[in-house]
């Protein structure tokens, strides 16, 4: 297998100056003023990718990520380290990176072609297919300075993937356009794909991430704690999350824990189309309220459902907590499933406490149909 990008012993330090002079004047009278201290974004990051694989990027903010990424694109160089890539790369770092504000769309589309190797006439062969695929007809002779953050994206992103590249490194700006273009997005994504392209996504949200990543690498502090598996990465990212978030609690602000799932029957199984009920049990040093989180999984990885229960929000009381959820009717199709449990502040924004593959449940279906879930229908003919 032929390495597409190889990420060897890679650091990236910066120095931070603090209180630092901000004219002539006061560095002539003080000199000696402010003081600096240096930071390490990076720490001896390796990794290779191989040519045709996906592989998502996931941490926490500042983390690293998007550094990672800069070096890897070249935008930055870093402290020590070498970084080998095979093949040319299309990138979208950050939103509106590379744009100028006073040029209109068009002028941007030939200047972003140019810094990504394009001549004149290359761009003018891509021009028409770029436009189409980010529906800014109407705006392409406008400034884009007065473009949304979402219009932004859109061309960004429409000429990245029109200029043929080898490898594609998108950093989070899917995560500004509508859902409609996001899909329009990943459905791009999924044909590079196909066509054995090199892709790296960075993302906060695990479902993109599950959906199309081949492996993850999970960076924490600028250290690289996990690589492997989607799933082993995503549960690593969450238990990092929740250490984060018990560290940064006031003082006896204590702690909540998942200790189990059950089964109303003692068994996680389930007939097709039958309701089935099951406890969470929480552990909590304090009273806390939040909203359950339950999200349901194929063995692949595909997010089937993810109900986090708004209109029922769960008080916990200091002590040993049992959550009852019922399920009136269970309309997914025969195989088995992973459940992940966890409890959410009610904005949604602060995990209090996770558990990933909670608990497995085995679905029994004595129809032929396939696919996930059975969608009841009515034929009628005339």
């Amino acid at each position: 297998m032929v390495n597409a990008i190889e990420v060897d012993g890679i650091a990236k330090r910066f120095t931070i100056h603090h209180e630092r002079s901000q004219t002539l004047k006061e560095r002539i009278l003080h000199p000696r003023s402010g003081s600096s201290e240096e930071f390490d974004a990076l720490v001896d990051i390796n990794f290779v990718v191989d040519q045709g694989e996906t592989l998502g990027i996931v941490g926490h903010n500042g983390s690293g990520k998007s550094t990672l990424l800069k070096c890897i694109c070249g935008v930055l160089q870093p402290t020590t380290g070498q970084i080998r890539l095979r093949g040319n790369l299309a990138a979208l770092l950050e939103l509106g990176a590379g744009f100028q504000h006073e040029l209109s769309g068009r002028d941007n589309v030939y200047l972003y072609g140019s810094m990504l190797g394009f001549t004149h006439k290359m761009v003018d062969q891509i021009f028409d297919d770029v436009v189409a695929f980010s529906e800014l007809e109407h705006f392409i002779d406008t400034p884009v300075k007065f473009y949304s953050s979402g219009m932004y994206v859109r061309l960004a992103f429409a000429v990245a993937v029109n200029v043929d590249p080898d490898i594609l490194v998108v950093d989070e700006v899917l995560a500004v356009g509508d859902e409609r273009f996001q899909a329009k997005c990943i459905d791009r994504i999924r044909h590079f794909q196909r066509e054995g392209r090199t892709i790296l996504l960075v993302t906060h949200q695990a479902d993109t991430v599950r959906a199309i990543c081949d492996r993850a690498i999970v960076l924490d502090q600028g250290h690289m704690v996990a690589d492997g598996p989607v799933t082993d990465s995503l549960r690593i990212f969450r238990e990092r999350l929740l250490g984060d978030v018990a560290d940064h609690r006031p003082a006896g602000a204590g702690s909540v824990r998942i200790d189990g799932v059950s089964s109303d029957t003692g068994a996680f199984e389930v007939r097709h189309g039958a309701g089935m009920s099951i406890v969470v049990s929480f552990t909590s040093d304090r009273a806390v309220s939040g909203n359950l989180v339950l999200e349901v999984f194929t063995r692949t990885g595909l997010l089937v459902s993810r109900n986090d229960a708004q209109s029922a929000p769960v008080t916990l009381r200091p002590g040993t907590n049992r959550v009852g959820v019922a399920f009136s009717n269970v309309p997914l199709l025969d195989g088995v499933y992973d459940l992940n449990v966890g409890l959410v502040e009610p904005e949604g924004a602060t995990v209090i406490a996770w558990s990933e593959k909670a608990a497995s449940l085995q679905v029994l279906y004595d129809g032929r149909a396939g696919g996930v879930v059975a969608i009841d229908s009515s034929i009628t003919q005339s």
